[in-house]
């Protein structure tokens, strides 16, 4: 967690909560003390859409080789 005192906290509003919102904390001081905490609000899960889920999968092509056999390919590919 940053911190910062509660003059500048008002000056650069705006890009404290920028900052929030991308996933940062951030503390407000006042005299050298903490005194309040920015933290990024819970935002609700939108529900999975089934329906839409299995369309897609239904859509994909079949893959030649296993999910296994394709990690250890690309694995191995990347070894010196």
């Amino acid at each position: 967690m940053s911190a910062i005192n509660l003059a500048d906290a008002k000056a650069h509003l705006s890009e404290l909560v920028d900052r929030v919102e991308a996933g940062d904390s951030i503390g407000i001081t006042r005299r050298g003390k903490l005194v309040a905490q920015l933290t990024a609000a819970c935002r609700p899960r939108k529900p999975i859409n089934l329906d839409a889920l299995r369309a897609l999968s239904a859509a994909m092509p079949p893959q030649d080789q296993s999910a296994e056999a394709l990690v250890r390919a690309m694995r191995e590919g990347d070894r010196y």
